[in-house]
């Protein structure tokens, strides 16, 4: 997957996609983003949005209850 904003200052632009989107059916959406604080795909905002993403998920676990996954049981 691949996420990308971009101000374009000419009606053309292109793409450079990532290896595994090569040879794959994809889909381009186009609209315009309003909000002026929109983050970009780039590696300066990378660690912004993954310690916010990591502030937003704080409160939420997981607890398996000392669940074991049974091989057997699946193959049935």
């Amino acid at each position: 997957m691949m996420r990308t904003i971009v101000k374009s200052n000419k009606s053309s632009l292109t793409l450079q996609l990532p290896d595994d989107l090569v040879g794959k059916m994809i889909e381009v959406i186009a609209f315009s983003v309003e909000d002026a604080k929109a983050t970009t795909n780039n590696d300066t905002t990378k660690g912004a949005r993954i310690a916010l993403l990591k502030a937003k998920s704080k409160g939420f676990t997981f607890n398996s209850g000392g669940y074991q996954f049974d091989r057997a049981e699946a193959n049935d």
